[in-house]
């Protein structure tokens, strides 16, 4: 099915190709992950493991569910990370804090000040149009579970399911057939949509989501090297 997609403003050549999370419960550092990549010099993929560890042993939380916004933005500034190669992402989850250990090598790692922002249409698209990517909590449905063409399409009488929470960065927006939508990216690979992205109109958005946040531009925390 063909659409007719215009493009207002399309930040995807700031990041790099869309990562797959797998079966773990981790796509909020995903997206988080790859925020961060996306407000420094160049793309190079920013470990998701080490940020996923750092929230959860904040908040106490086991490796078995997902991180909490607060705790997310907490690691990426107090506790920062190393990039991909230097703390590697696990395929399969640990099942206890004692069999999940950062590497024993040391790494430099970057942190940035993050905070979450208004719940709101009109502030996603100014921040969008800033040229700011946006991390998105959403509570999902069937229809984003497979896009067509692109484009997640929503049936009249689909309703958002509120135990299904899941976390992507919108990196455009723009319309599609003349209804205002956002182009996000995922964390599910690059087969979900188109190379890993996907078209949610703005009603979908506003039905679902229940928070946003965004990440300074400018390093304002200092690098430092520790064990990854």
């Amino acid at each position: 099915m063909n659409s007719l997609i215009v493009l207002n403003k399309d930040l995807r050549s700031r990041l790099g190709s869309a990562r797959d999370q797998g079966p773990r419960p981790t796509c909020l550092a995903f997206a988080a992950s790859d925020l961060h990549g996306s407000v420094r010099p160049g793309w190079d993929p920013l470990s998701c493991e080490s940020v996923f560890f750092n929230a959860q042993r904040r908040a106490g939380r086991p490796p078995t569910v997902g991180a909490t916004l607060p705790s997310m933005i907490d690691a990426l500034r107090e506790d920062g990370q190393p990039v991909e190669a230097a703390w590697p992402y696990l395929a399969q989850t640990p099942q206890t804090i004692a069999a999940w250990q950062s590497p024993a090598t040391e790494s430099e790692v970057f942190r940035r000040c993050g905070s979450p922002v208004i719940s709101d249409s009109s502030c996603l698209i100014g921040l969008l149009n800033e040229g700011r990517p946006v991390v998105l909590l959403l509570t999902l449905s069937q229809s984003f579970f497979g896009p067509i063409a692109g484009v997640v399409r929503v049936a009249n009488d689909e309703q958002p399911d509120p135990s299904l929470r899941h976390a992507v960065v919108a990196v455009g927006h723009g319309s599609v057939d003349g209804v205002p939508a956002v182009l996000v990216r995922n964390s599910w690979g690059e087969s979900w949509g188109h190379a890993g992205h996907a078209w949610l109109s703005m009603d979908f958005i506003d039905a679902r989501l229940f928070g946003m946040a965004v990440l300074e531009e400018d390093e304002d925390v200092h690098r430092r090297s520790v064990a990854a």
